[in-house]
Parts: C-alpha cells; sequence; structure tokens
C-alpha cells in the first residue's frame, strides 16, 4: 500500500482534484437553480405538487443512464467532464427543489405577516426573514446532496470520467487492492470533511438553533 502511495502520488492527487470539482461545481449550480424554483412552488400553490413530483421523478432516473442521454441531448462527448457536472446538476436540483420548498413552507405565516407589516416587500422579506428561517432545513438537504454527489462521481468512471472512480476501475481491472482502497478512503474522507464544512456553515449562520436546544435542555 505504501509503495503505491509512493509510485502513484500525482495521479491519485488529479483524480482527487477531479472529485472535488465534479462533486461541487453541480452543488453550487444545484443551489442558484433550486432556489427560484422551490420559491416558486412555494409562492404559487398550483405549482407545488406539479414541480415535487417533476423532481422526484427526476431524482429517480438512474445515473448511469442520465450520464449516458446527457450527452445526446446537449451535443457534447461523452467523455467531456461537463457530461457529469449536468448529470449531478439535475440530479442536486431534484432534490434540492423540495428541500427549499419544504424549508419555505415551515416559515410561520404570521412571522411572514409581521413583517410584511413592518414594511419588508416580497423580496425583501424573502432575502431577510423567509430564508434566514428555512436556513437549518435547506441545509440539512445541501448535506445530502453533496454527500449524494461525491459518491455519484464515481459512476462516471465507468464511462472514463470520475475522479476518485478511476482507481476503483484501474483497481479491478488488474486485479489489484490499494487503489480501490485508497480511492474508497479518499472518497469517504471528503464525503465528512465537506459535510463537517456545511455543519460549520450551518453553526455560524443559525446560532438561534443551538440557542433554543439549550433553552429546551
Amino acid at each position: 500500500m505504501i509503495q503505491y502511495l509512493q509510485n502513484n502520488g500525482p495521479v491519485i492527487q488529479a483524480a482527487l482534484s477531479q472529485h472535488v470539482y465534479l462533486a461541487l461545481v453541480p452543488v453550487l449550480l444545484g443551489i442558484v437553480v433550486s432556489l427560484p424554483i422551490g420559491y416558486l412552488a412555494v409562492r404559487f400553490n398550483f405549482l407545488y405538487h406539479p414541480l415535487l413530483n417533476l423532481s422526484g421523478i427526476l431524482y429517480a432516473v438512474p445515473s448511469l443512464a442520465l450520464i449516458v442521454l446527457v450527452p445526446s441531448v446537449l451535443g457534447i462527448r461523452i467523455l467531456d467532464p461537463l457530461n457529469i457536472i449536468v448529470a449531478l446538476t439535475v440530479y442536486t436540483v431534484a432534490l434540492l427543489v423540495r428541500v427549499v420548498a419544504d424549508g419555505l413552507k415551515s416559515v410561520d405565516p404570521l412571522v411572514a405577516e409581521a413583517a410584511s407589516a413592518m414594511g419588508y416587500r416580497r423580496l425583501r422579506r424573502l432575502v431577510s426573514v423567509e430564508l434566514p428561517i428555512a436556513l437549518p432545513v435547506m441545509l440539512a438537504g445541501l448535506r445530502v446532496a453533496t454527500v449524494a454527489n461525491v459518491s455519484l462521481v464515481s459512476v462516471g468512471a465507468l464511462i472514463g470520467v470520475g475522479g476518485l472512480g478511476t482507481l476503483f476501475t484501474r483497481g479491478q481491472q488488474l486485479n489489484y487492492a490499494p487503489p480501490i482502497i485508497v480511492g474508497i478512503v479518499l472518497s469517504v474522507v471528503l464525503a465528512a470533511i465537506l459535510d463537517g464544512i456545511i455543519v460549520l456553515i450551518q453553526r455560524r449562520t443559525t446560532p438561534w438553533v443551538r440557542a433554543a436546544g439549550r433553552i429546551a435542555s
């Protein structure tokens, strides 16, 4: 194992860097896309169930099937990293739309009415009141989406683009365990680190949640 690490350091580092890129870019894009969609689902009741049902259907599509389908839709090569980014962005949006909608629905209507009575217009009320209250629910969903993306990136190795997943396929092809073990360990560590970062962000941005928990206890 040590010899494998010493001999393949640049390869492992490149695979890890690609994995981080392919996992995080879809998360960022998913946040940008899912926020307005989730808001529309709550703002207009007739859109709530159709949008959430559609997001559920998209999330149920097998990841490999979506990765194979995207190039034919966008006209790109199947080995293009953009293929993985688009596919994982679809999954991220499908997961986060429900989370955003549920988070905004959890806001007490009396709080929203009070903000309106204080002169807050719709956009300011959304940004200053509703989103901060919904943030704990949304960040909990973001944790799930981020960890899921770290896992799903490896599926791309089946078509030749997959970050740490390439270590899995290489180890399987050579019937050699070290690259598989390294890939698994780094994937788990990466997921844990990203999850921990989101937890820290949640604690910094929602201090009232911890305060409420201490009062309740």
